[in-house]
């Protein structure tokens, strides 16, 4: 059993009333594709007069237009509407991981009263595009999952707890490989788990579009100018900026935000996109859904760790069929800096990885 839980907000004066703004964002965005009030109530199968009124009850509320109407040049958003969509789109990729999870904890807790003896299989995991993008592919072959968004260390902590079934994780590729790769072998050991291979992505930083502060790397993040966004502690992009930061000998208090996080590379990319920061880290598919300039640094590898005996078990063998799949590796490979030729691959700890740190 799938559930959807979307974010839902309203505004208003303090003592009420409060003005819904799911329909208002609908036709603010249609009204941004097409350029015209008209154009945009057709494309969302309302009235003209309905999406009118609309615009003008949410006018009185704010005190300040929405739209801005030319002769013979269609209407245009106002700032104002600008920042709606853009808070809207903010509050979408914040909740995200929260909501996705919490519908997915509590859709099987009523499959198992439906069915009991149904077993799901348990994703620990990061957020990311080809997370996402496998649940719907496990979804449309019914594939029971549970999956919770946890940072990367969380989740293989909960692995060696035994909370989980899978854990995502990744390591850049390169010099920070053995360094990134020491702190999951705190709970990871060769002798007891293996490792799928989820995707190779590209990480780098976000700048809005056509970069117009000039940055090109790390180094001007030390840039009085340059207001920076971060990832939360415990994350694996988190662990990867401070990485490139000590690198180019920069220490972190000299980076104007980098105790200023957001919980996903959706959410960094959203919260550049609103003008709130110039800069963040976090993989391609997020900059090229907000908009931002990308400027590629690395690639690292995706995995997910499991036990060694749960191969074994039938739903893990599913599971990992269809990630071994063509149309599998296809809808991965599709997101911008996804690469999906190894997605699916089982190995070893030792294979994996070359030289694997002591300890």
């Amino acid at each position: 059993m799938h559930i959807r839980l979307h974010p839902h907000w309203e505004i208003g004066a303090e003592d009420g009333p409060y003005l819904p703004t799911a329909d208002l964002l609908q036709l603010l965005a249609a009204l941004q594709d097409s350029g015209t009030l008209a154009q945009a109530a057709r494309s969302l199968g309302w009235s003209y007069r309905h999406c009118w009124g609309l615009v003008k009850r949410a006018e009185a509320e704010f005190g300040a237009p929405l739209i801005t109407a030319g002769r013979g040049r269609g209407s245009a958003l106002t700032e104002l509407a600008r920042r709606l969509i853009w808070a809207d789109r903010r509050i979408a990729a914040r909740l995200a991981p929260l909501l996705e999870s919490l519908a997915s904890e509590v859709g099987h807790e009523l499959d198992r009263e439906r069915a009991p003896a149904r077993r799901a299989v348990r994703i620990d995991a990061s957020h990311g595009f080809a997370v996402a993008r496998l649940m719907e592919q496990l979804q449309a072959a019914r594939i029971p999952v549970e999956l919770r968004y946890r940072n990367s260390l969380e989740s293989v902590a909960a692995l060696a707890r035994g909370d989980c079934d899978l854990a995502g994780f990744h390591v850049p590729i390169g010099e920070f490989e053995p360094r990134a790769l020491k702190r999951y072998l705190r709970w990871l050991r060769a002798d007891q788990h293996v490792l799928v291979h989820l995707a190779v992505r590209t990480q780098g930083l976000f700048v809005p579009a056509d970069n117009p502060k000039g940055i090109r790397g790390i180094a001007d993040l030390v840039r009085p100018d340059v207001r920076f966004v971060n990832r939360p502690e415990g994350s694996g992009t988190r662990l990867l900026t401070e990485l490139l930061l000590g690198r180019a000998g920069i220490a972190a208090e000299r980076v104007r935000g980098f105790d200023d996080t957001e919980m996903t590379h959706a959410a960094v990319a959203a919260y550049i996109a609103s003008g709130m920061a110039d800069a963040g880290l976090g993989v391609q598919t997020a900059a090229q859904r907000f908009g931002l300039h990308f400027i590629p640094l690395l690639r690292e590898r995706y995995f997910f760790a499991l036990a060694d005996n749960g191969l074994a078990q039938p739903p893990v063998q599913r599971l990992l069929a269809l990630l071994a799949s063509p149309s599998c590796r296809v809808a991965i490979a599709s997101l911008a800096g996804y690469h999906a030729a190894e997605t699916g691959r089982v190995q070893r700890l030792d294979e994996a990885f070359d030289a694997l740190p002591p300890g």
